[in-house]
């Protein structure tokens, strides 16, 4: 199965990026092309979902979209779907990632908690997986 949804991000240091996302949310770079220091394109995944992600230039894909630093806050956040929540949360916290939600039960099912990176995007992870109710 592949992702018909995939979200994009800039970063102003996509290298770094990657870097925190492989070791605190075990994400997989499957592919990076980078100019110099320069991210070009980066497609990272999870499970059967992926990322897209880029450094933070003035081209024309990047003079359309914002990074959280630049923004009152984030206008949104990535919930991806994770086995064991409290071990994802601890090993996300040894990494650096700052938790802002705690892993706590929902309402509609399963437990989740949130993260920011070191950028200011908020990641939201679970073992709810809405997809299984629909099966």
């Amino acid at each position: 199965m592949s992702s018909t949804v995939i979200p994009t991000f800039r970063y102003k240091n996509a290298k770094a990026a990657i870097d925190f996302l492989t070791q605190a949310f075990g994400f997989t770079a499957q592919a990076v092309h980078a100019e110099g220091e320069t991210v070009v394109h980066a497609q990272l995944v999870h499970g059967t979902g992926m990322i897209m992600l880029g450094t933070d230039t003035e081209d024309e894909w990047g003079s359309n979209v914002t990074t959280p630093d630049e923004a009152s806050r984030p206008a949104g956040a990535v919930y991806v779907i994770v086995p064991d929540v409290h071990a994802h949360a601890a090993a996300a916290r040894v990494a650096g990632a700052e938790i802002i939600m705690e892993p706590e039960a929902q309402d509609y099912g399963g437990h989740n908690y949130a993260a920011k990176d070191p950028e200011g995007y908020i990641w939201s992870f679970g073992d709810y997986d809405p997809w299984a109710d629909t099966a």
